[in-house]
């Protein structure tokens, strides 16, 4: 099934192609205003997906039935690929085409929509219509979507960490008898590696996450603060800025990777490899790649992979900004019903019954219940035929209130919750960079890193030589302003922080 990891490695890519757009800055009304052909207002719901359920409308008019009793309001869902989703979303916001309540996140431009003034600021709403939404959310997370002190989204509750770690093949990881509990560091995954390379010459050790990626977009020890270009490292208390691939953990992490590829424990030629590490292990090419660690992970790619998957932690989990951003709604500037559209919001975050149908659809229908929170296919319905196949569940509100499908251990969502508990925060968590005041070097230093990290990170090009020359091209365009200017944006939201 689709799952949050599998999306978020797609925004990863479809970052890479954001498109920029006009704004608008007409401030609207906050009065209600009717929906088309009647009294009742519309709320227009669009979000990105891979596939557009056939049995939307039938769901959408269960939906309905719920919000005209609760909030005196509709709701149309309005779904878009993925692939198309920043350049429509971009034309509705800077056309104030009817849009009420859309899915935001930092991949996919979320700052710079503030900037533009194409989202409503939310914090009024939020205390008027939001109450529940209050009670579920840690402040903290709340407080990583403000930019300039006010919120323009909401982040959805799901897991709002991340531990680097990495996924392998089961039937390997028992045929060798390779103890997970004890690959810990780099140099036990290397020996692991070793003994895939020996035993299976025909199998690549280890493959890339996903195709066009840097690992250390997944295998990472800072914070990357939006971009990656100015980082934190080790999440670290004192807040000090710096040029993460002038760090000696960088020098060491790709010299470690020019190491696997010499020794063939990595593809020949991974910078022109088009495909995702699951399906590299699906097609039995490669055997593991790195990964984000969550509760439920394994069976998440065993599902993906359709072969038994076994993970292991390299790291302990972090939360950062990044992290809890990158799912969120936000309420369109050009919106006539904006508070609707908070109300409905708001459920979201505390009626079951309409996170589930937004999850899963229709109870008979596109599920059955196991138990009172496992579900499954009905008889004769699989993920190909199932008319409702969003599979969304980490974007839609409060993942908690979601039924669990079965397969997963059904206390996931206990597991979660504790997960994110014991998440070390980093200190910059809530700090949004805004990259306008430096946009021309951003763009020239983002090109100079597309020339150059993913060839050193997946060993491709020798850092004895490209990485000086990396530094160097990196000064040349412009790093040390960007970082000098996030430094400073930084310490002044750490002194409002402290107020």
């Amino acid at each position: 099934m689709q799952t949050h990891k599998r999306l978020i490695s797609i925004i990863l890519v479809c970052f890479l192609i954001l498109l920029s757009a006009c704004s608008s800055n007409k401030q609207s009304s906050t009065n209600e205003s009717s929906g088309e052909g009647g009294n009742i207002p519309e709320v227009n719901m669009v979000f990105f997906t891979t596939t557009v359920p056939k049995d939307l409308n039938l769901v959408q008019d269960e939906i309905n039935k719920i919000t005209k009793k609760k909030i005196n309001a509709t709701v149309k869902l309005t779904p878009i690929n993925i692939g198309n989703y920043v350049q429509q979303t971009n034309l509705m916001l800077s056309s104030n085409e009817k849009a009420d309540l859309m899915l935001v996140t930092s991949f996919f431009g979320y700052t710079s929509q503030v900037a533009k003034g194409q989202l409503l600021p939310l914090d009024d709403l939020l205390d008027k219509y939001g109450q529940d939404i209050k009670k579920v959310m840690d402040p903290d997370y709340l407080n990583a979507a403000k930019v300039s002190g006010k919120m323009y989204a909401i982040p959805t509750l799901r897991d709002m960490a991340g531990a680097s770690g990495i996924n392998m093949r089961k039937d390997l990881v028992d045929k060798y008898h390779i103890d997970i509990s004890k690959i810990k560091t780099l140099d036990d995954v290397e020996s692991m590696l070793k003994t895939i390379k020996k035993n299976e010459p025909s199998i690549t050790p280890i493959v890339p996450f996903q195709a066009g990626a840097q690992p250390t977009v997944v295998y990472n020890w800072f914070d990357p603060l939006g971009d990656t270009l100015g980082v934190l490292p080790n999440y670290d208390n004192n807040l000090k800025v710096v040029d993460l691939y002038e760090t000696k953990d960088y020098a060491q992490f790709v010299e470690k990777m020019r190491k696997w590829h010499d020794e063939g424990l990595t593809l020949k030629n991974p910078t022109t490899n088009t495909e995702a590490g699951t399906n590299l292990v699906k097609s039995n090419v490669g055997f593991s790649y790195f990964s984000p660690q969550k509760p439920g992970i394994a069976l998440q790619e065993s599902q993906i992979t359709t072969v038994p998957m076994v993970t292991t932690s390299l790291k302990e989990p972090v939360t950062t900004t990044s992290a809890v951003t990158t799912m969120m709604w936000g309420i369109p500037q050009g919106s006539k019903v904006p508070e609707a559209a908070m109300k409905f919001l708001n459920l979201m975050y505390q009626d079951k019954e309409i996170v589930n149908l937004l999850d899963w659809g229709i109870e008979g229908k596109h599920y059955v219940k196991v138990s009172d929170n496992v579900i499954k296919y009905p008889n004769g319905v699989d993920a190909k035929n199932d008319g409702y196949n969003l599979n969304m569940s980490f974007a839609m509100g409060d993942s908690f209130l979601s039924y669990v499908f079965e397969g997963n251990d059904p206390n996931l969502w206990t597991q979660t919750e504790e997960f994110n508990k014991s998440a070390l925060k980093s200190k910059a968590l809530g700090f949004n960079f805004d990259s306008s005041p430096v946009k021309t070097e951003v763009t020239a230093v983002t090109n100079v890193v597309s020339k150059y990290a993913l060839g050193l990170e997946s060993g491709m090009l020798d850092p004895k030589t490209k990485l000086p020359e990396f530094i160097s091209s990196l000064k040349a365009a412009g790093i040390k302003k960007i970082i000098k200017e996030k430094q400073k944006q930084l310490n002044e939201w750490a002194k409002n922080q402290n107020k």
